[in-house]
């Protein structure tokens, strides 16, 4: 993953609005905010290949490289970079579109890890393709 590219990687998994209510005290949307927006798109990711639940268990890498603001559309693109037995590595990158517009600057990438569990709540193993 690096920051100087044009286009997103991966499946648009995600679309969202930023809003008033998820900023932090300087004005800019929280941090937090947009990582809780990463898992969701990467749990989605990753419950389609594993075809069932999953839980996260790990965030191996979070860059933040711009802020996001008030207003702009959150775009959460998703691949799936590893699939082992039982865990899932998603790579993301969060793109937002400025006043609703073409244009677009990524702001967040980040590597999450999911782990497939059976209705249990065990680890149960991926199935294969």
């Amino acid at each position: 993953m690096h920051q100087d590219q044009d286009e997103p990687r991966g499946a648009l998994t995600i679309r969202t609005l930023a809003m008033p209510a998820d900023t932090n005290p300087a004005g800019d949307i929280f941090g937090g905010w947009v990582l809780s927006q990463m898992d969701i798109a990467g749990s989605i990711a990753a419950v389609e290949r594993v075809r069932g639940r999953t839980v996260t268990v790990a965030v191996e890498a979070m860059t933040f490289i711009a802020p996001v603001k008030v207003g702009d559309v959150l775009c959460i693109y998703t691949t799936l970079e590893r699939v082992g037995t039982t865990s899932i590595t998603v790579a993301m990158e969060a793109w937002a579109r400025r006043n609703r517009l073409a244009d677009r600057v990524k702001v967040t990438e980040g590597r999450f890890v999911y782990v497939s569990i059976g209705d249990d709540g065990q680890k149960r193993p991926i199935p294969p393709l």
